[in-house]
């Protein structure tokens, strides 16, 4: 396995546990590692985009793992075949600390940085255009708080990007973008931080999920119009401070309900359209990020370690529709995690934001066959897609 960055001791509980982070722009208060700082950044411009990368000499294989380097400014070519010797098949510049990425019908990637979103073909690995967000975020930094594109969705339709701009300091804005002209339509308001996005089965709305503020934003995609619906399992006691708060989320296709998991204790499911919700039992009890449903109707969910001395450890939730658990332990936090057409394999990105971070992808065989095993990556690998 690669060697993490190490941990001081004393915080290694709270550091592995924690949501998002790395080198801030503007440290937390200690103590408080999902607070984001409260002074807000100074605007300024952002560059015009950058001219288009060289594509590359050969097509890019269908089934390779496509990652967005958080800890670079990069989006990395994985081969995910544990028997080739070459595993990375080259990366392309991208723009400040991408976070999330998606990847249309025709093989287009989306992806969120701090500068805008890029604009990449998969099949030749060149990037075609950078689209700079509407909204002013402040210089552009890296790390846990930076300002820019986090959580990233497309309409079924393929002709919309939706994107959560992260702006320190205040509530988040969703960015509209439309794919045929690459130009931001729109913007809306949604929650503070808003770390996932998602949209309904009919693409009739867009549910942004704000970290820092324990909301999910439903917009609806043709008046603008928008709902909150709170989601606090836990309540919101210790505000910016708190570890308790919304992630990421799916939408189950079969009723449109949002699917949050909190702390491998507790999996929220909300009804967007009425903002009731219920609230059923995991099991991983462990800090919880990436989600992702698999072909078959399983929930996967990544587990990131320990708040509590009490807690356990990395790991990978799946889920049955039914509501019965196998927990899959991990070797050190990660991040976001995608599964394969056939529900067979699960990759899972190790590069978390906060210190522990790897910069592999590991490979979890879901039929419990064999042992999870790991992949050489990009730099801390956040978002992931398989081409």
């Amino acid at each position: 396995m690669n060697v993490r960055h190490a941990v001081p001791a004393l915080a290694a509980a709270a550091v592995l546990a924690g949501c998002a982070g790395g080198t801030q722009a503007a440290p937390a208060t200690p103590g408080t590692p999902d607070s984001a700082p409260t002074t807000p950044t100074a605007t300024a411009p952002i560059a015009p985009s950058p001219a288009p990368s060289k594509p590359s000499a050969a097509a890019t294989p269908h089934g390779t793992l496509l990652v967005a380097d958080f800890g670079a400014d990069t989006v990395t070519f994985v081969d995910p075949d544990p028997g080739h010797d070459r595993r990375t098949l080259g990366s392309v510049e991208v723009g400040t600390a991408p976070y999330g990425l998606v990847v249309d019908g025709k093989g287009t990637a989306w992806v969120a940085t701090a500068e805008g979103v890029a604009v990449v073909d998969t099949a030749t690995r060149t990037r075609l255009a950078r689209i700079p967000y509407e909204t002013r975020t402040g210089p552009v930094t890296t790390g846990e708080y930076r300002g820019g594109g986090m959580g990233i969705a497309l309409a079924p339709d393929g002709r919309h990007v939706y994107v959560g701009v992260n702006v320190p300091g205040r509530n988040g804005v969703l960015e509209i973008i439309d794919t045929a002209t690459r130009k931001v339509t729109d913007t809306v308001p949604v929650g503070r931080r808003p770390f996932d996005v998602d949209v309904s089965p009919d693409g009739t709305e867009v549910y942004a999920t704000g970290h820092d503020s324990f909301d999910v934003t439903a917009v609806n995609t043709s008046s603008r119009r928008t709902r909150r619906h709170e989601v606090a399992p836990y309540g919101t006691e210790g505000g910016l401070g708190s570890w308790l708060k919304p992630h990421y989320a799916v939408v189950r296709p079969a009723d449109g309900k949002l699917l949050l998991p909190f702390e491998g204790e507790r999996l929220v499911v909300l009804d967007p359209r009425t903002g009731r919700s219920t609230i059923e039992r995991m099991t991983a009890n462990t800090h919880q990020h990436g989600a992702t449903l698999a072909p078959d109707g399983s929930l996967l969910v990544v587990g990131t370690g320990p708040i509590l001395s009490d807690d356990k450890g990395p790991s990978l939730t799946i889920r049955t529709p039914g509501g019965s658990e196998r927990v899959v332990p991990l070797d050190g936090p990660h991040e976001d995690v995608t599964v394969s057409a056939d529900s067979r394999t699960a990759y899972v990105t190790e590069g978390f934001t906060r210190d522990g971070y790897g910069n592999g992808i590991t490979v979890v065989d879901l039929t419990g066959r064999k042992r999870p095993f790991e992949l050489v990556a990009g730099a801390r690998p956040l978002g992931i897609a398989i081409l």
